[in-house]
């Protein structure tokens, strides 16, 4: 079955659970989980998938995935043992390289705090970051990413990066015009807003499909770059 929307506008469930984070609560509740916000992602991914194929020519997606609501706790200090928000992806589709390391086409989170869409490579690991600094650097490549995020922001995407330098990386010119894009160790665009009132309904799917086709120029640019 296609999208029909998530449980509710509020994310009442999510809210719920960041209050009662604990097994026993999750579990007497886990079919709310289950029927209101896994298998709807899932469903919206797949939708989502299938209108943007052909915004990107140059390069195949993979398939969609979600992520577990589970929290990896070994090493961190909150023992929570769940998230309190639902994510999933599509991918771009790279040989010998795991899913969490290649540029992605959409990424979407709902939760208890906030609902976005966003796409681009959120952490490169090392070759790849050297490819894209090469490319960010180089005065064709460069200029064509500048023109691209500069067409995005227009329309409401905001560049962002989950890690970055305080200084240009050693071997680059520290006066370089595109300095601070040298500076990150990743590339990502944040949607704008959701609309309200869509994420209970279908429209959801092609909003986000819109929203992907226009962010594809930058993806296929980061493929290409860190390739």
């Amino acid at each position: 079955m296609g999208f029909e929307g998530f449980a509710d506008d509020g994310a009442k469930f999510w809210k719920a659970l960041a209050k009662h984070n604990e097994r026993s609560w999750f579990l007497a509740h886990k079919t709310e989980y289950e029927e209101g916000w896994n298998a709807p992602m899932k469903a919206l991914l797949a939708d989502v998938a299938k209108g943007i194929d052909r915004a990107f020519p140059r390069c195949d997606l993979g398939e969609p995935r979600v992520f577990r609501v589970f929290r990896d706790v070994r090493f961190a200090k909150d023992k929570s043992p769940y998230k309190t928000h639902a994510a999933g992806f599509i991918p771009v589709a790279r040989t010998g390289k795991k899913t969490t390391d290649v540029p992605f086409a959409l990424y979407f989170h709902i939760g208890a705090t906030e609902r976005f869409g966003a796409a681009g490579h959120y952490i490169m690991d090392t070759d790849s970051l050297s490819r894209f600094r090469l490319a960010v650097e180089d005065d064709a490549r460069g200029m064509e990413l500048e023109k691209i995020l500069a067409k995005l922001a227009k329309r409401g995407y905001v560049a962002d990066a989950h890690e970055g330098f305080k200084r240009v990386p050693k071997g680059f010119d520290p006066e370089h015009p595109r300095a601070e894009l040298l500076k990150r160790k990743g590339l990502t665009v944040r949607f704008p807003d959701v609309p309200k009132g869509i994420l209970t309904s279908p429209r959801l799917v092609k909003w986000l499909i819109d929203a992907t086709k226009m962010s594809a120029p930058l993806v296929e640019w980061l493929v290409y770059a860190t390739a």
